[in-house]
């Protein structure tokens, strides 16, 4: 089976510990079901395995990816979703302690073939190209938990995006649009700035720049570097909502700001199996899609990492298969 693999763990030069090429198939846990991959996207998780992040030694080498679309052994067409918890917990499987992503304990998506629990599947929506429905995974279905769940943004508030530029971004900005909501955007350039606009965003500034009102929420992925601006930026009561720190991890907490104000603070990491149905049906009938940057084949698998790791890409960089 041909599959991009994390052979070592590099911390420096990630690219230099993916491997593509022909190997054995693992065996599969009994009852998964086989999906024939057409198209898998990738996302920093896969970076940060390639890194030694979460992915320690004695489970090398690993198929890589967590994305996929693609067809079941019957023909069926199906999204996966990335989300494997323990089979005996019950509610919400992201706060289940055991939960995994796939390509940190069991094989991912950049592969032919990909071995996944049955629940893990939903129907592809009709008239959708598979790279379409494998864009959606990991970065919509974190914005769409961000925006909904964790924020509980509603109709005419406003929410701050931090950071204009990847599949995250472009997920929270095209979802809030599309769900009512005035949509602000911080870029870093101006070529990320009006891609932004594009997108729905009704405004978009500078990275660091003051804002004309504070904000109701702020969906924050950048970490350090933006975090001062971030807490700033919202409104007594409002909350931040993090799901990634790009720029690391250290900020200041900034404790006065946030009893004083009462500020929320909530993490938040991917999403449910139902969030994931509502996401699809929200797309469907709003006619969104993800902003797709390049596609690339497995064979050529370097390539697409590397447009990822050059913080370059505006929108997801697909894999098919």
């Amino acid at each position: 089976m041909l599959a991009a693999r994390a052979v070592r763990s590099s911390p420096d030069d990630p690219l230099s510990a993916l491997e593509v090429a022909d190997r054995p198939a693992a065996a599969p846990p009994d009852g998964w079901v086989r999906v024939a991959v057409r198209a898998a996207a990738l996302n920093r998780h896969d970076l940060w395995s390639l890194r030694g992040v979460g992915l320690p030694p004695e489970r090398l080498p690993m198929v890589l990816g967590c994305d996929a679309a693609g067809t079941t052994d019957d023909g069926t067409e199906v999204v996966v979703h990335a989300v494997v918890s323990d089979p005996d917990h019950r509610g919400d499987e992201t706060l289940d302690p055991r939960r995994t992503l796939l390509s940190e304990l069991h094989p991912g998506t950049l592969a032919e073939h990909v071995w996944v629990p049955r629940r893990n599947l939903l129907p592809k929506p009709a008239g959708w190209s598979f790279e379409r429905a494998a864009s959606l995974g990991t970065a919509w279905l974190t914005a769409y938990r961000m925006l909904f769940t964790q924020a509980r943004a509603v109709p005419g508030q406003t929410v701050l995006v931090q950071g204009a530029a990847g599949g995250v971004s472009n997920a929270l900005t095209t979802l809030g649009a599309a769900a009512g909501l005035r949509v602000w955007v911080t870029g870093r350039s101006e070529e990320r700035r009006a891609k932004a606009a594009s997108w729905g965003a009704a405004a978009t500034f500078a990275a660091g720049e003051r804002l004309p009102e504070r904000v109701d929420a702020v969906l924050e992925t950048v970490g350090k570097a933006t975090w001062e601006h971030s807490v700033r930026s919202l409104r007594p009561g409002g909350a931040i909502v993090v799901s990634g720190a790009t720029t690391g991890g250290d900020a200041p907490a900034m404790l006065e700001n946030v009893f004083f104000r009462q500020l929320r603070v909530l993490g938040s990491t991917m999403g449910t199996r139902e969030e994931f149905e509502r996401l699809l049906r929200f797309c469907e009938l709003a006619d969104l899609a993800p902003e797709v940057d390049s596609v690339h084949a497995l064979a050529d698998v370097h390539e697409a990492f590397a447009r990822l790791e050059s913080g370059e890409a505006i929108g997801k960089v697909v894999v098919t298969v």
